[in-house]
């Protein structure tokens, strides 16, 4: 087995005002491996991304454990606007995380012009963010969180706001990407064929205040890409389950 790069133990998070306290998460506890692509899905509200957030440490927790692997860990967080500034080049954008960590050299330059390169943006390094598409941008925003070599990608919703073609083909290039690349990642989604294509595990979360309810290790036959991981015999069969698991009532 890979070594736990992440493990969280009875996470709680409350909230207060006037009317009281709001328990937003009452108890969740999982693991994550190195490598690994893990999505977290549940009911809107059951505090999904305020689970990224405290991770990242934009958000506290109210009680329980999250240990790293290691001190200084690095993570990187992808959200779902790509936050581009239009002023700077998709170059100069991709270099903005090393600039403020104060660890810009020529040599981790040079490995971010070569990842611009490699995953299809060469033609753009010196052109500005109105010139792209939103499928681009979203694919420059992975690689400006890749540039600062993070441990483990965060990724809120990182494609909602995009078409269902476009968010459908960014998913592909986003997986690759980070299958390619040797990173591990957890992701925050909604849409439930994004979690199965994508993920090696799914964690179930229930309403607020939110537990873990399930957690499925997802294997599919002749898994390769988000795209044709649709097409694999037992991915109905994984829809069907979480969508039940979500009990979402229309």
């Amino acid at each position: 087995m890979k070594p736990c790069v992440l493990s969280i133990k009875h996470l709680q998070k409350n909230y207060h005002d006037e009317n009281g306290e709001l328990t937003a998460i009452q108890d969740v506890s999982f693991d994550v491996y190195d490598g690994e692509f893990i999505s977290i899905v549940g009911p809107s509200g059951c505090g999904k991304s305020t689970l990224l957030s405290i991770l990242a440490s934009i958000d506290t927790k109210s009680k329980g454990n999250i240990k790293y692997n290691k001190d200084n860990i690095i993570l990187g967080y992808m959200l779902q606007s790509d936050f581009l500034f239009p002023w700077r080049t998709i170059l100069e954008n991709c270099l903005l995380g090393l600039e403020i960590n104060k660890t810009l050299n020529d040599e981790r330059k040079q490995k971010v012009i070569k990842l611009l390169k490699t995953y299809g943006l060469e033609d753009f390094i010196n052109s500005y963010p109105d010139s792209l598409s939103g499928g681009m941008k979203q694919r420059v925003a992975l690689i400006r969180t890749l540039a600062i070599n993070p441990d483990i990608l965060l990724l809120d919703e990182a494609f909602s706001a995009l078409d269902f073609q476009t968010r459908s083909v960014l998913a592909d290039d986003v997986y690759k990407i980070i299958k390619r690349e040797g990173k591990t990642a957890i992701m925050v989604t909604h849409n439930l064929s994004e979690a199965i294509t994508m993920s090696d595990r799914i964690i179930v979360l229930t309403k607020r205040p939110s537990v873990v309810k399930k957690i499925y290790k997802v294997n599919l036959t002749n898994k390769s890409t988000p795209i044709n991981n649709r097409k694999c015999p037992e991915f109905n069969n994984y829809y069907d389950k979480i969508w039940r698991d979500l009990d979402v009532h229309l």
